[in-house]
């Protein structure tokens, strides 16, 4: 008889918690919300996670991380980087309501663990950093190449888009509206022209 699963490198129960820190945030979520939601007893559980719900909470943010690699391996491919950046931004105005409810799970924890867990909040702001460098990368090569006319300095542009983004995360949960959503991120956008 098998028992319960065992959660270790199985990243589609990393998912699963990162799911659940996503709509409750680090500090509400409890191990029980944790065990119930991956499906691994507590002996397992702290088995693979011997840093506990910090350890789980760090490979759910490590997940995200691994889609913004991803997505950098994408504009670095592209003949046409700018674009890719400007079509995901437009593509959140076509998400779901849950998806405008819960924003983004990195900007979230910058907010949420500010003066109460400097390790957490300082990974965070690291992932977005990244982020950061991956679009003032693309647009200092659009630019070089000519694709794009704003001459600011890319760096200045990169830390745009990061406050773009944080931004427009909390203002799709005030108007989980795609019309709203489209006009307010088409007026961002301009800036990259």
């Amino acid at each position: 008889m098998r028992g319960r699963p065992n959660i270790h490198d199985n990243s589609e129960l990393i998912q699963k918690a990162q799911d659940i820190f996503w709509k409750k945030g680090y500090t509400a979520t409890s191990l029980n919300d944790l065990l119930t939601i991956t499906g691994a007893g507590s002996g397992s559980f702290y088995n693979t996670f011997k840093g506990g719900k910090k350890q789980v909470f760090k490979e759910a943010l490590n997940q995200r991380r691994q889609l913004f690699d991803e997505f950098k391996n994408e504009l670095e491919k592209s003949e046409s980087p700018i674009e890719l950046i400007k079509a995901f931004f437009r593509n959140i105005a076509f998400e779901d309501q849950t998806s405008h409810m819960k924003g983004c799970i990195i900007a979230n924890t910058v907010v949420e663990m500010a003066y109460i867990d400097d390790e957490l909040e300082n990974e965070a702001i690291q992932i977005l950093q990244e982020v950061e460098e991956m679009y003032t990368e693309a647009i200092r090569k659009a630019q070089k190449k000519g694709d794009l006319k704003n001459t600011a300095e890319a760096s200045v542009l990169g830390k745009y888009l990061i406050t773009f983004w944080c931004g427009l995360n909390t203002l799709r949960r005030m108007y989980p509206d795609k019309k709203v959503l489209s006009q307010q991120i088409e007026m961002q956008l301009a800036v990259l022209s």
